[in-house]
C-alpha cells in the first residue's frame, strides 16, 4: 500500500511533463481495428508489460519512463513488482505502448491486407453535401456501415503513419465514403462533395 501512495507522489512531476500524445478520433479507430487482429493478448500484469517494453525499447528505464510520463524510479518499481497498480494515466500509456510493440507482425500484415482489400467503416456522424453551384443538403446526422476500396483504405492508412492530423484523416475518410457509398446511390451527381464533422462514434474493421 504504502509502495502504491509513493508511486503516485513519485510520478506527479513526471507524468505532468510527459505522456504520450493523444490519438485523434480517425487514428483511434485505425489503432483498435489492429489490436483487434492480434493472436494473442498482451501481458496482463504491469510487471510484465514493463518487462516486454524493456526488452524491446532502448533507453532502459529512464527512457520509458518519459514515454510513460512518470519518474525512473516508478519504472523500476513496476519491473522489480512492488508497485502493481499504476495512476490511470500511467496505466493507460503502458497499454498503449505495449500494444503498440506487441506482435509488430501481425499489425503490419493487418494493415497491408486493408490496404489491398479496403475495410469497413462504421460509424455515427454529421454528413453535409455540396453538389454543384447554388444546391447543397443542410447537413444531418446518419448511421452509416460501409466497406471503402483499397485505394481509399491504402491512402488513409499511409497518411496516418506520416503523421497526418485527425482533421485530415477525417476529410479522407470522408472523401472515402462519397465515394463508396453517396456517389453510387444513383440519385446524387458525380461532383458530389462530401463534409463528414461531429462524429460520435467511428470503427473500422480490417
Amino acid at each position: 500500500m504504502l509502495d502504491d501512495i509513493n508511486e503516485d507522489i513519485d510520478g506527479i512531476s513526471a507524468e505532468t511533463a510527459g505522456g504520450r500524445e493523444k490519438r485523434g478520433t480517425i487514428a483511434d479507430g485505425l489503432e483498435r481495428a489492429e489490436r483487434a487482429q492480434f493472436t494473442e493478448p498482451i501481458p496482463a500484469s504491469t510487471q510484465g508489460r514493463v518487462g516486454f517494453l524493456l526488452g524491446k525499447l532502448t533507453g532502459g528505464t529512464k527512457a520509458l519512463a518519459t514515454r510513460l510520463g512518470v519518474s525512473q524510479r516508478t519504472v523500476q518499481r513496476y519491473r522489480a513488482g512492488t508497485v502493481t497498480r499504476p495512476r490511470a494515466a500511467a496505466r493507460e500509456a503502458l497499454e498503449d505502448e505495449t500494444c503498440e510493440h506487441w506482435q509488430q507482425d501481425v499489425r503490419a500484415e493487418a494493415r497491408q491486407r486493408a490496404a489491398g482489400t479496403g475495410f469497413t467503416i462504421s460509424t455515427r456522424a454529421v454528413f453535409g453535401f455540396d453538389a454543384g453551384a447554388g444546391t447543397s443538403d443542410s447537413p444531418r446526422p446518419r448511421l452509416l456501415t460501409q466497406r471503402i476500396s483499397g485505394t481509399h483504405a491504402a491512402a488513409i492508412i499511409a497518411a496516418r503513419e506520416a503523421g497526418a492530423t485527425d482533421d485530415q484523416l477525417t476529410d479522407m475518410v470522408g472523401e472515402a465514403l462519397a465515394d463508396a457509398y453517396f456517389r453510387n446511390e444513383g440519385n446524387r451527381t458525380a461532383n458530389l462533395k462530401v463534409r463528414l464533422r461531429d462524429i460520435e462514434y467511428i470503427d473500422m474493421s480490417f
